[in-house]
């Protein structure tokens, strides 16, 4: 499994690593929006945490540009990660592409759990579908 983490706070980023990696989970980041959709570009990943609050371009237009995709990234599970709490956030996130929604400071069980749950989802979606049932 290869996750993508879009964060603009350097000691967010490192406090996700450190639980990627306890797990052996690959892991690459990012520091903003821009910096994230290169990334998209350059690997495939089976899921991206992705922050909404970042300078220039925010979580919100970097998930409508990669929904905007036209290729098989364009399906990757995002994960909205942020400390955000205003009412109907969640509804406007997966209006807008995401899949799952966690708060910050986000707990290792909760991210586990909303990570397995996510990709469960996208590989049943897609078996219903005919596409195989692979993450992107």
């Amino acid at each position: 499994m290869k996750i993508l983490f879009v964060e603009d706070d350097a000691m967010n980023r490192r406090v996700v690593k450190e639980m990627l990696t306890a797990a052996n989970i690959e892991f690459d980041e990012a520091e903003d929006g821009p910096a994230g959709l290169k990334k998209i570009d350059e690997e495939v990943y089976d899921v991206i945490l992705m922050d909404l609050r970042m300078p220039g371009m925010d979580g919100m237009e970097a998930i409508r540009r990669i929904r905007a995709r036209d290729d098989e990234k364009a399906r990757t599970p995002i994960i909205v990660v942020t400390a955000d709490t205003a009412l109907n956030l969640r509804g406007q996130c997966l209006e807008q592409g995401a899949d799952e929604f966690l708060i910050k400071p986000v707990e290792v069980r909760a991210l586990f759990e909303t990570i397995a749950f996510t990709i469960a989802k996208h590989k049943k979606a897609r078996s219903r579908t005919g596409d195989g049932g692979e993450a992107a």
